[in-house]
């Protein structure tokens, strides 16, 4: 089976060239080239491998469905998705990530440290759309942004934060010291504790 593995995870989509588990290793997927509009820094990263190690996998070739559980750790890119339960589903061909849906002590940390947690998260490929639902939170260092859902549009670096019926959005935002800028702008890439 050709099987593309995407997640959601904040910079951390795309399609899968190895999958690592308990289950009989799954042949490399061809990496779909993403269309013209998404050239650049974007496509670089979706075109990343992605591994994911999980207790159990299950294929439902005809279905076009891939479904990971128990301890599920994807990664991407220098960005980790945890999860209980992943179901990746595949275009018709089985050559390409439409969507993945995660479930279940769900907790994600992006390559930029940021780390966001919801009791589900969604991706859409076509559009490259993260949605975080359920309690969901997001926070780098001391700031932070809570509420319903979040929305993470990737390749527009925008988010939409839904407040729910019992509780209205919230965020908190520290102001940065001038000498903290001035460190974050001289690395090239921030060291995150996953």
């Amino acid at each position: 089976m050709k099987l593309a593995a995407g997640l959601l995870a904040l910079g951390m989509l795309a399609p899968a060239a190895a999958v690592g588990a308990a289950e009989p290793a799954v042949p490399k997927a061809p990496v779909a080239r993403p269309p013209a509009a998404t050239a650049g820094k974007a496509a670089e990263d979706r075109n990343q491998p992605v591994t994911v190690d999980a207790d159990h996998m299950e294929s439902f070739q005809k279905e076009g469905l891939v479904i990971f559980t128990g301890n599920v750790v994807a990664r991407q890119n220098g960005s980790v998705q945890y999860a209980d339960r992943m179901e990746v589903y595949l275009d018709e061909r089985g050559e390409r990530v439409v969507r993945t849906v995660s479930t279940g002590n769900v907790r994600i940390i992006t390559r930029d440290c940021r780390t966001g947690t919801a009791r589900r998260a969604e991706y859409y490929d076509g559009e490259q759309r993260v949605e975080l639902i359920g309690d969901a939170r997001v926070w780098r260092e001391d700031n932070v942004v809570t509420g319903e859902q979040i929305t993470i549009f990737v390749n527009q670096d925008r988010s939409v934060v839904q407040g729910g019926k019992q509780e209205r959005v919230k965020a908190i935002f520290y102001p940065k010291e001038e000498n903290q800028t001035a460190i974050q702008v001289a690395k090239k890439q921030p060291e995150c504790n996953n």
